[in-house]
């Protein structure tokens, strides 16, 4: 074989592959936003895949141990953040004001998730105290909730009723009307 038809098989080994890789790509776009339509608010809560909530154990902020548990008999809004979180900062807001009108009939845990160097516990206490929110904040400095619950996106929220079973989760950010479709389900 001279140099010439090596060099024409070459060319087309890589256009083939090109165009293998295009396919792949569209498939795998087109899959992963109708996957993800949710962010878009087509199906902004989505069901769960478990059947009672996993308990777990995280701190407040004097550093006080709080279990999921010690909250069982009542709705829990669970919801797990970051300080430097653009999405989770977005959210914030909309967690503050549905608080302060449902803090008696649900248990709000924010839990920042804390790895010690990109978010610590002072930025977390720090950044809720400067914007004036008023929930209870809790720490998840060993991750033992985030393991528990696979969150692997922040921020994510599960809505869990009093019987302790997760009704409902949301990954993404969430504005108020979709935290009130959530509290109405373990609610009522």
């Amino acid at each position: 074989m001279n140099n010439k038809t090596k060099t024409i098989i070459g060319i087309m080994a890589f256009i083939t592959f090109l165009v293998i890789a295009s396919l792949g790509y569209s498939y795998l776009s087109s899959s992963f936003k109708t996957n993800n339509s949710s962010e878009n608010n087509e199906n902004p809560v989505q069901e769960s895949s478990y059947d009672s909530a996993p308990d777990f154990t995280v701190v407040d902020e004097t550093g006080n141990p709080v279990k999921l548990s010690d909250f069982s008999g009542k709705p829990i809004v669970l919801n797990f953040w970051a300080s430097w979180c653009p999405p989770c900062k977005s959210e914030m807001p909309h967690f503050n004001s549905v608080y302060g009108d449902n803090k008696d009939a649900v248990v709000f845990l924010m839990l920042d998730l804390v790895d010690g160097q990109r978010e610590t516990t002072e930025k977390g206490l720090a950044y809720v105290k400067d914007q004036g929110f008023d929930f209870p904040v809790y720490f998840d400095t060993e991750q033992e909730a985030a393991r528990a619950y696979a969150v692997t996106s922040i921020p994510t929220t599960f809505f869990i009723d009093a019987n302790g079973n997760i009704i409902t989760s949301y990954r993404g950010a969430i504005d108020e009307a979709t935290l009130m479709e959530g509290i109405a389900l373990i609610t009522n």
